[in-house]
């Protein structure tokens, strides 16, 4: 009892002390992207819905980086983090898959809706509770941002190939499921967060990083979609791979010398 009285009281103190405005505030446009989102969907503006969402997760990447480069780091940043992502990456995500193209797989489509954004504020909640535990280099299961902008750029990809409106795609059935699945799994997916954008690179970074606009810019909804596909499926992957690594070595069995 007196360990929470204790950990109440660094709370409130924090909160007294005031927070921290343009890492929330970044935090708060993801929000409201999401929101935003959900609200184009339920206008069957499934095209706008999911540029709303790829805006949110490029402002919740912000919001972390700019909070750990400015040392404005919080419990309450990261609360409100986490209470953003699943409305922008579990729900809007789930609504605009189930509105495109899973409502008329009846009950197996509202299923595979709700299992999307269930699991996606699981794997949320093991996160925030896992904390420090895990490695810092990689994630346990697929990232909620990731899973949305999958689904996001597989609408922007049916629209850019002339499939609009509210369609009945298996494909996206199978993927919704997996989706889910991959989210509370424990495979591996790289983190993203050895990146350092504001230490010296070599040069040849930039020139991939050009490359890699140039290419975006001029077929981004493929490319988008390549991207986030390609990191969709390399945590098993890389699970396979770290698996093998840290695999002990076979002893060796001494050569019998002839008598």
């Amino acid at each position: 009892m007196r360990r929470e009285k204790k950990e109440r009281r660094k709370k409130m103190n924090s909160m007294r002390k005031g927070i921290y405005i343009l890492p929330n505030l970044i935090t708060a446009g993801s929000l409201f992207c999401g929101f935003f989102a959900l609200l184009r969907t339920l206008q069957e503006d499934f095209y706008a819905g999911a540029i709303f969402i790829l805006a949110s997760g490029l402002l919740d990447g912000m919001d972390g980086k700019i909070a750990r480069y400015t040392n404005t780091t919080t419990r309450f940043g990261v609360e409100f983090d986490s209470l953003a992502d699943v409305i922008a990456f579990c729900v809007a995500p789930g609504i605009l898959v189930y509105a495109w193209a899973l409502e008329p797989f009846g009950r197996m489509g509202w299923l595979a809706s709700f299992l999307f954004v269930v699991c996606g504020a699981l794997r949320l909640a093991r996160y925030n509770l896992q904390g420090s535990t895990v490695e810092s280099r990689y994630f346990s299961g697929l990232p909620t941002p990731a899973a949305a902008g999958l689904i996001a750029t597989g609408v922007l990809v049916y629209y850019e190939a002339g499939d609009t409106g509210v369609n009945k795609h298996l494909i996206v059935l199978i993927v919704t499921y997996l989706l889910a699945f991959l989210m509370v799994s424990t495979f591996k997916y790289y983190g993203f967060k050895d990146i350092e954008l504001f230490r010296r690179k070599p040069f040849r970074w930039l020139v991939i990083a050009i490359l890699l606009l140039i290419v975006i810019a001029y077929e981004p909804e493929y490319t988008l979609f390549g991207l986030f596909f390609a990191y969709f499926i390399s945590g098993p992957m890389v699970t396979l791979v770290l698996s093998h690594r840290r695999r002990p070595p076979k002893p060796k069995i001494p050569e019998e010398k002839p008598a």
